[in-house]
């Protein structure tokens, strides 16, 4: 079995290549000659050998895709499956630009897939062959389309369509994706397209507004969109499928969102104000035509609205999908994956991984790396527990930013999927791997790195180990104190006292000193029950770090603390009561993490932590009152005691009560 694709190296593409690697059989990938460093750059990222991921020289504009003989000829009898993704996906093209590539694409690979005997033609289109179809909008459904030449996208997804209906003797299959938006798992993107216009006015909002506002929305029709992971899936396992020749099949969102139900999600990814009225735009389309061509041309509307528009980087266009009139069903799709574990994530479910993406790499505010970027230029920062949550967060924007990133942890799989993603955004980034609760281990990571990388300038010491149990489950347990102690004492101490001496000497020589960033806790500041073991392992790590402080200071040698409040990591995955409780993302405690890399502060705390630190030193038995409120608020989990998560009463849904006290003390882990 052989594959051939055009456009293998864009969006979708990328995505399926890394799910046909799944399978046996070469991948022929068709490639202008210019861009054969992009598809070797894909083949490293994938770890694809030369005879699995093979270019194929050619250019969509050309007949035949301007395949030379002696590839045809190689081809000829071996594609089983010929995937046709290369097109272009943008609605502000022009109309002569889109006709050359989506149509007349088209019908070159068509003529290429016939040259070399393909089994099947894969055909990826769009929802938009539907044009602005006013109703519900099925697989079976294409001659019953309307208005597809409002835009020239719309117009020449349907005429490719048509091509592939009528001008082909290859067995073909359609593919009509709705909106596709990053990964659900990364978010990863790789331009600004379709709702992305409208991240930077949601960005602008925030900016303006606090996040308790509440604002006036937008109603509009349904907009569906899907993640590029889920694409990719069912591409591949349709298309594996028997029996499906002569069909179209909706990749879909079976259950969208309106244009309401995005903006709410989205604004709540971005901690934005919410919309609490919304106005639905869809009234405009009931307005007599004259009235509204009155309204369109007073003077200086439009003037005024592309100013606007511009400014806000949204192109005019976009608007369409305020009144967007069409419903797509996907009943045939749904039943020809069924079984297969392949299914839609709803969007609010993965808003916050596809803003976080979209903020680190294309925001505005990217700007202000600028500032970590002068702070870590040709350094070399070691990160701990990099492999998820915060560390992987930290070490991405470090690596954005020109940092020289040493990855440290336990699971060598996930450190160098991170590594990966660092060199994607431009970075630099090596794999140490190490168990950070074995001593004998950190000595010899510790030597390698030097050995390998001579220094380390910053250290964040950010793996660690969580437990949350009262003091009456923790009698017989005192190795819960012991685990925490080695992991979040112990093992910093120990990397310290390894990266110490160099860090020291480099100031002596005349050359800069270092930075160790201890990722503590906000239990530190206001003693929270139930996590006696945990924090007490912080606090004597904050204590070892503010009395070598004054040793080490003339060296250049700087020393932060960060009382990290709750953030939604795996670690407090298993307390599942936390999903009601309000966190901190991974790229805002990211944030914290890369400001203290530029100012060097003694300490990093929120105003709550803070708050509560004053309020103990003011009235601690007070303090121990409230908290008391909270202990009995919040009970032991079912790991804490030792029974199965669902005999009798499940304590681990939270009262109203107990939510509430969570957001009045928003940060703070009970």
């Amino acid at each position: 079995m052989a594959y051939f694709v055009t456009g293998a190296t864009g969006f979708i593409g990328r995505f399926l290549l890394a799910e046909l690697l799944k399978r046996e059989g070469a991948i022929h990938c068709l490639v202008r000659a210019s861009s054969l460093d992009k598809l070797d750059e894909l083949k490293a990222r994938l770890g694809a050998d030369d005879d699995r991921i093979v270019p194929v020289v050619g250019d969509l504009g050309a007949e035949r895709l301007g395949v030379d003989q002696d590839d045809v000829d190689r081809l000829a009898g071996q594609v089983e499956h010929f995937f046709h993704l290369a097109a272009i996906y943008d609605l502000t093209a022009d109309a002569d630009t889109q006709r050359a590539a989506n149509v007349e694409g088209t019908r070159h690979a068509l003529q290429l897939a016939e040259a070399v005997g393909a089994e099947h033609f894969h055909q990826i289109s769009s929802i938009a062959a539907a044009g602005l179809y006013r109703g519900t909008f099925t697989e079976d459904m294409f001659d019953e389309a309307e208005d597809v030449g409002h835009n020239p996208y719309y117009q020449t997804k349907h005429e490719s369509e048509a091509v592939v209906r009528a001008e082909t003797t290859v067995p073909w299959r359609i593919y009509r994706p709705g909106v596709v938006v990053g990964s659900s798992q990364t978010g990863e993107i790789d331009k600004i397209d379709g709702p992305y216009y409208f991240f930077r006015a949601i960005q602008r909002v925030r900016g303006l507004a606090p996040s308790w506002l509440r604002t006036v929305g937008v109603e509009g029709g349904e907009i569906n969109m899907v993640p590029v992971d889920y694409v990719a899936q069912a591409l591949d396992y349709l298309a594996h499928q028997p029996d499906l020749d002569g069909q179209t099949f909706h990749l879909i969102d079976p259950d969208p969102l309106t244009v309401a139900g995005v903006l709410k999600a989205l604004t709540k990814a971005a901690k934005a104000p919410q919309p609490a009225l919304n106005l639905d735009a869809r009234v405009l389309d009931a307005l007599p035509a004259r009235l509204t061509a009155t309204l369109t041309s007073l003077p200086g509307t439009r003037q005024a609205t592309d100013l606007l528009l511009a400014e806000l980087g949204i192109p005019r266009e976009m608007f369409a999908y305020l009144t967007y009139p069409t419903h797509f069903d996907s009943t045939k799709t749904q039943a020809a994956l069924a079984g297969s574990d392949i299914e839609v994530p709803p969007f609010a479910m993965y808003a916050q991984q596809l803003w976080e993406y979209w903020q680190r790499n294309y925001s505005p505010d990217r700007r202000k790396d600028k500032l970590l970027a002068r702070a870590i230029r040709g350094k070399t920062v070691m990160i701990t527990g990099a492999s998820s949550g915060i560390g992987r967060a930290t070490a991405l924007r470090v690596g954005a930013a020109g940092g020289k990133v040493v990855l440290v942890a336990r699971g060598a799989d996930k450190l160098e999927q991170t590594k990966i993603e660092i060199e994607d955004l431009g970075g630099t980034a090596f794999v140490h791997r190490c168990d950070l609760s074995d001593m004998s281990d950190i000595e010899r990571m510790a030597k390698e790195v030097l050995q390998e990388h001579g220094r380390v300038d910053v250290l964040v010491n950010n793996a660690g180990r969580s437990i949350r149990r009262s003091i009456a489950l923790s009698y017989d347990r005192f190795h819960d104190f012991e685990r925490t102690m080695q992991l979040n004492y112990f093992g910093p101490v120990k990397l310290i006292l390894a990266l110490l001496p160099v860090m020291r000497g480099r100031s002596a020589d005349g050359r800069r000193g270092g930075h160790i960033l201890n990722v503590s806790s906000i239990g530190v500041q206001t003693n929270i029950p139930r996590f006696s073991a945990y924090v007490a392992s912080k606090a004597a790590l904050d204590a070892f770090s503010r009395c070598i402080a004054s040793e080490v200071i003339d060296d250049g040698v700087h020393l932060t603390t960060i009382h990290m409040p709750l953030v939604r990591t795996p670690m407090i995955a298993p307390t599942k009561m936390y999903d009601r409780f309000p966190t901190m993302t991974p790229a805002e405690a990211a944030d914290l993490i890369c400001k203290a890399m530029i100012r060097k502060p003694k300490k990093v705390g929120t105003m709550m932590g803070n708050a509560g630190e004053l309020a103990y030193q003011i009235a601690p038995r007070g303090v121990d009152v409230v908290l008391n409120a909270g202990y009995k608020l919040f009970p032991d989990s079912h790991a804490a005691r030792g029974d199965k998560p669902h005999s009798g009463k499940d304590r681990q849904q939270p009262s109203t009560e107990s939510v509430a006290f969570a957001h009045i003390l928003r940060g703070v882990h009970w």
